[in-house]
């Protein structure tokens, strides 16, 4: 049976620059204040082993990733002068991932689609 699920997901995993972890760890405080009032945004936060960060988020649909994306761009350039963007996936389904191809290109991103599966 194949999903009704329209949600996407965005898993962007950052490499922090030696001796960045503490402006970097200020920066995430920056990209959550900035999401928070993101209507379609379902969760959003970092998680940081060492130098390594992720930042995991979902979003109701790929309209709604899109936007967020327009809302920390500028963030997003403060962080590449921190870190490295190591590995970018997205998650989602198949009608949601082709609204999110063209637009996201640029960014080489990793694309699963969501095959089975539910949402509560």
């Amino acid at each position: 049976m194949a999903t009704t699920d329209t949600c996407c997901t965005l898993s962007p995993y950052f490499s922090i620059h030696p001796g960045k972890l503490d402006a970097f760890r200020a920066l995430c405080e920056r990209f959550v204040s900035a999401t928070r009032s993101e209507k379609d945004c379902l969760y959003y936060g970092f998680a940081i082993d060492d130098h390594t960060a992720v930042c995991r988020e979902g979003y109701a649909h790929a309209d709604g990733l899109l936007a967020h994306l327009t809302n920390v761009q500028p963030l997003i350039g403060e962080a590449l002068k921190l870190a490295d963007l190591s590995r970018l996936e997205v998650h989602g389904p198949a009608a949601e991932l082709a609204k999110l191809r063209g637009p996201m290109a640029d960014l080489k991103p990793r694309f699963f689609t969501l095959e089975y599966g539910f949402r509560s």
